[in-house]
């Protein structure tokens, strides 16, 4: 059991009477160290990293490790904590607004993946039993791949994010039933009639499991953290968060259930607790370096003999199961109206298999359902999906995704009948405030938005939005692009502002464009590309919160508005003279000419600002 082997690894370090037992901790951390930067420096991502690692000082490496499996026990703590720093984000009414994602999408997905599947193991000359057993196996996604890909990526609260994790949380509920599949497709004896429990039995001590974690959350768990935050002490705070965690992964292991389901749930019951972001700060840390080592225990247990052996088997399995895999959730993505785009992206991210099917594939086996053979082969699949995938997102974004892009709307694009002096794209948080302001000073409009749903909103609340996708020319055309006066550009996709940018500009000189930014170097790029003023997303919201710090801190009201307003104009005046020295391409600070410049400025604007707290008088900047 994970938490056992979590504890016996810990005690066995902290009780060695020599360095040799620390041996395997400093490897493990010298490889992660080693590896994960060196592969994100070169554009492979931090998971390729881990694995890659673990292949490194695996038993087919360097064999610094012999045990890979001892260490995936014990690091599926990591995806655990994952799920419950996942359901501390979701609050039950948003996890209830999901259902029909997680049992309607979920189950749609699955049932037709291991359709699909199952006729593949068939086609290779496996019984139905075998074939079906592989199936589920590999059906099931692997959610700390995922996971990570998504939390990388910042799209885990993504409407496609959140489609994705209904559907992760939806194969997690599946643990009793296939096991219980797998344990009636075994062959009949004496010991199994006696030992294995009837399907009604496991499902009732399931549900049992989950009614008691929940009313542990309900009446138990907040006022628990209330006697802890009064104790002041912090390292208590932190056992209690683990406990939290380990406690309600433990309690559904007992009832047959998935650890991490168990901890989702947790999470979701302290979502709209006073002490939820203290339980994520306390969480965090042992997730990450978990979830690594298990990515690390996976690229170990890549048996190279195995694939040696049987690698015409192997490689054909892989491509085989993972293109039906993804073609059945592409289609399963488009039925639930994604994009072309969308569709596509989690295709690739969920073809692989999971970590579930080491569980499910070692109790076939157990059982007599599969053989040895059968059981190494197929974990060897996995792992190799496993690692394939992150592979295989890179050369989706680098090659495939920029050719579905013309072609990502889901819908058709809104015949425009009419033509507005003001363009908005977009109508996120950004977009409506700006739209809010112009359009109560009397200016008309012509709004457009890619999201189905804040089209619907808008147009009922009475503001006047098309649907469509500005990335698009021929759309920004049929607005009319070449005759307007302004364009906002207030969407949340950096590299697609740029590309409507810079397009405005070309077919429209004198049009006067506005963009939202997201940072400096956005800013930078976003200027570059030909907008006349690019405002940074957080950047007034941080200067206000700056006012009211000076305020804090005992400065009077009207010389911290001063100092604001001064800092403000200093610091776009800073940005707009960086903005002339940047080169296309540049990611960072890493021009000499560049960071001259910043110095100069920061210099300039450091001295004014001292001035005027003087009471000297100041030149301002152009606000």
């Amino acid at each position: 059991m994970l938490w056992r082997n979590l504890i016996l690894v810990i005690g066995a370090y902290m009780a060695a009477e020599n360095a040799s037992q620390l041996v395997g901790v400093v490897t493990l951390l010298a490889a992660a160290v080693v590896a994960v930067p060196l592969f994100k420096r070169i554009g492979l991502g931090s998971v390729l990293g881990y694995l890659a690692a673990g292949l490194a000082i695996g038993p087919f490496g360097l064999k610094l490790f012999n045990d890979p499996n001892a260490i995936i026990h014990v690091a599926e703590l990591g995806v655990v904590m994952f799920l419950f720093i996942i359901g501390l984000e979701m609050k039950p009414s948003h996890l209830w607004a999901l259902r029909r994602q997680i049992f309607g999408l979920g189950s749609m997905q699955v049932v037709l993946a291991a359709a699909a599947l199952t006729v593949v193991g068939i086609a290779f000359g496996f019984p139905w039993q075998v074939a079906f057993v592989c199936a589920a196996g590999f059906v099931l996604t692997s959610t700390a791949i995922v996971m990570q890909v998504l939390g990388e990526r910042n799209e885990l609260n993504s409407p496609g994010g959140q489609q994705i994790v209904s559907i992760l949380l939806f194969e997690d509920l599946l643990i009793v039933p296939l096991l219980a599949i797998v344990a009636f497709l075994a062959p009949t004896t004496a010991e199994s009639v006696v030992v294995t429990k009837p399907l009604w039995q496991s499902l009732g001590i399931a549900l049992l499991a989950v009614a008691a974690l929940v009313a542990a959350g309900r009446w138990l768990l907040n006022p628990l953290f209330q006697v802890l935050a009064k104790s002041k002490a912090r390292e208590v705070m932190t056992a209690a968060a683990l406990l939290v965690v380990l406690g309600a992964a433990l309690l559904m292991e007992a009832g047959g259930l998935s650890m991490a389901m168990g901890a989702f749930i947790a999470g979701v019951l302290l979502s709209e607790s006073a002490f939820r972001h203290q339980l994520e700060a306390d969480i965090e840390p042992f997730r990450g370096l978990l979830l690594g080592l298990f990515f690390l225990g996976v690229g170990m247990s890549l048996d190279l003999n195995v694939v040696a052996r049987n690698w015409g088997l192997i490689v054909a399995g892989v491509l085989a199961l993972m293109a039906a895999k993804a073609v059945v959730i592409f289609v399963v993505a488009r039925l639930a109206k994604s994009s072309r785009q969308q569709a596509a992206q989690r295709a690739v991210m969920m073809a692989q298999g999971g970590e579930f099917a080491f569980v499910l594939f070692a109790a076939a086996a157990s059982q007599g359902v599969i053989n040895a053979t059968v059981h190494a082969n197929m974990t060897a699949i996995v792992v190799l999906s496993m690692v394939l995938t992150p592979m295989m997102l890179i050369v989706y974004g680098q090659w495939i995704e920029p050719r579905l892009a013309d072609v990502s709307g889901s819908l058709p694009d809104e015949e425009i009948h009419e033509q507005q002096a003001v363009m908005i794209i977009g109508m996120g948080r950004f977009g409506q405030i700006v739209s809010d302001l112009l359009r109560m000073c009397g200016h008309a409009l012509t709004i457009i938005d890619r999201d189905p749903a804040t089209v619907a909103g808008m147009n009922q609340y009475g503001v006047k939005t098309y649907f469509g996708d500005a990335a698009r020319p021929e759309l920004l055309l049929t607005a009319g692009l070449e005759k307007a006066r302004l364009l906002v550009v207030a969407i949340d996709q950096p590299e697609e502002a740029l590309h409507i940018i810079e397009f405005a500009r070309k077919v429209n000189p004198g049009i006067k464009i506005i963009a939202r930014a997201y940072d400096r170097i956005h800013t930078f790029k976003v200027h570059h590309a030909g907008a006349d003023d690019a405002i940074r997303e957080t950047f007034d919201a941080a200067v206000r919160t700056g006012k009211r710090s000076l305020e804090a801190l005992g400065m009077p009201k009207t010389k911290a508005e001063e100092i604001g307003d001064l800092f403000f104009c200093l610091d776009r005046n800073s940005v707009a003279a960086m903005a002339k020295v940047y080169q296309p391409g540049m990611a960072r600070f890493d021009n000499k000419e560049m960071m001259r410049v910043a110095h100069l400025e920061d210099t300039k604007a450091e001295t004014a600002i001292q001035a005027a707290l003087r009471g000297e008088v100041v030149a301002w900047p152009e606000k």
